[in-house]
């Protein structure tokens, strides 16, 4: 059933929610999350531009990244923005860098550091591409992206024109630095969504008289970029020589992977209503896609869902990677295990697939929660339309995050009976973020950081 006419049924009919089907053992944890926003000096606000127009990108939130980005050994906040639409003008609104005070709290230093501009941001990926000791930002965009080179003095350039990126316009989502061809420089890998503009925007409507949101099987799909590295302070856009060119994509996250463990890096793509793309590095400067053979283009049931976020990471201690992507309500996340020849979708065994069936997930991320040695699971919620809060039964426009806990009981007995259980956590309801980023940001000691070589946030 394509996600259009799902919407329409359950306008009239109401969609069944029951809730979770675990218990919430929030006081039995032994631990637990305090909201220290406020505190912290943290204000903001996401602005969509909504206006009553329904423009598709007002869907989707933006990225957020931790980094340290004057290199004092404390991670530092950058939350992308979006911008009211130029036609419909009311507010003034830009991305934040907020600076770490090392106390718990932070100062918005967005206009020091040469990043007060308005852009439709989407997502964000840091690196330090130039190899300078500094970390760079990439801010994927609704129509020209941007390029900002970090000048290791507190500000910030824009680099686009510069570094050869300029005159790149599409519906960028999320994006991912890695070094594909092991050269030791940082190339620059774009998702791409649909083509989409607001001067050729779709009329849809659930109702046949008000206009509603699209989903993405209004509009055509649009090729992901990979741009390589020259080491000279510019890109050159390989996308079709590298056998990532592929216009039926409708590309919302990326993540890096090797899930050969040949040494060389792979990508995991997430589409929203096509099929995910795994795309093998040939280690000669091309991929090819191998998602289908590998069990991760399509759903158990073999269609292809709403791919949004997606993170990779070894959360059985196998040694090997194992994926986690969230979809649309009423699809599940997919949670994908290695069998040693492919993947399977573990979901329904290890808990995450009735929990997360009635909401609909965009970032995600596996990381420690409880510090147990086995990686657990935050998912990030919340529906794309407001107007399905009138809908009776529906869980609602904003939704919980989940956050799920790895028991670390693996078993070593075949899948269909082995002993999986990631168990839901959940806060009480809030409105959703839509992305994820985690880091040690207080301490009594500098922490121990990712290093800004390494492959940026996704969106």
């Amino acid at each position: 059933m394509k996600r259009r006419d799902f919407l329409k049924r359950s306008l009239g009919a109401g969609i069944l929610s029951s809730g979770f089907p675990f218990p919430l053992l929030a006081n039995s944890l032994g631990f637990q999350f305090v909201d220290a926003t406020a505190q912290a000096g943290i204000d903001f606000r996401h602005n969509s531009g909504a206006y009553g127009g329904k423009l598709l990108p007002e869907t989707l939130g933006s990225g957020c990244a931790f980094l340290d980005y004057d290199a004092d050994g404390w991670p530092d906040i950058l939350l992308i923005n979006s911008m009211d639409w130029p036609s419909h003008k009311r507010q003034r609104s830009t991305l934040k860098l907020f600076r770490n005070n090392r106390n718990g709290s932070f100062t918005d230093v967005t206009k020091s550091a040469g990043l007060d501009l308005e852009l439709y941001g989407m997502g964000v990926a840091v690196a330090d591409y130039d190899n300078d000791g500094f970390p760079d930002i990439f801010i994927s965009c609704v129509g020209q992206s941007r390029l900002f080179h970090n000048t290791g003095k507190g500000t910030f350039i824009d680099v686009t024109q510069k570094s050869a990126l300029l005159n790149k316009q599409a519906f960028s989502t999320s994006a991912l630095w890695f070094d594909y061809d092991r050269d030791g420089l940082l190339d620059l890998f774009v998702c791409n969504y649909v083509r989409w503009s607001a001067e050729h925007d779709v009329f849809c409507s659930l109702d046949g008289k008000n206009k509603s949101y699209c989903t993405p099987e209004a509009y055509r799909g649009d090729t992901c970029w990979l741009f390589h590295n020259r080491g000279d302070g510019t890109f050159e856009d390989v996308t079709s020589t590298s056998g990532i060119f592929d216009t039926s994509s409708k590309s919302l996250g990326v993540a890096m992977l090797d899930f050969d463990q040949d040494g060389w890096p792979d990508l995991l793509v997430a589409n929203d209503t096509q099929p995910n793309k795994l795309y093998r590095n040939l280690r000669n400067g091309k991929f090819k896609d191998v998602a289908v053979e590998m069990g991760l283009a399509f759903s158990n049931e073999g269609k292809a869902r709403a791919g949004m976020g997606v993170d990779c990471a070894d959360f059985d201690n196998s040694g090997k990677p194992g994926i986690v992507i969230t979809n649309f309500d009423n699809e599940m996340l997919g949670l994908y295990r290695s069998n040693g020849k492919s993947f399977d979708d573990v979901a329904m065994p290890a808990g995450l697939g009735p929990a997360s069936r009635n909401t609909l997930g965009f970032g995600c991320v596996f990381f420690d929660a409880d510090l147990d040695g086995h990686l657990d699971l935050a998912v990030a919620n919340g529906h794309i339309d407001d107007t399905v809060r009138n809908i009776h039964g529906n869980v609602g426009y904003a939704q919980s995050p989940q956050l799920f806990l790895n028991q670390g009981n693996f078993s070593k007995s075949p899948l269909n009976s082995a002993a999986i259980s990631l168990n839901p956590k959940s806060a009480a309801a809030s409105p959703s973020l839509i992305s994820i980023a985690t880091a040690t940001w207080i301490s009594s000691s500098p922490p121990t950081t990712v290093p800004p070589t390494s492959t940026g946030t996704i969106n």
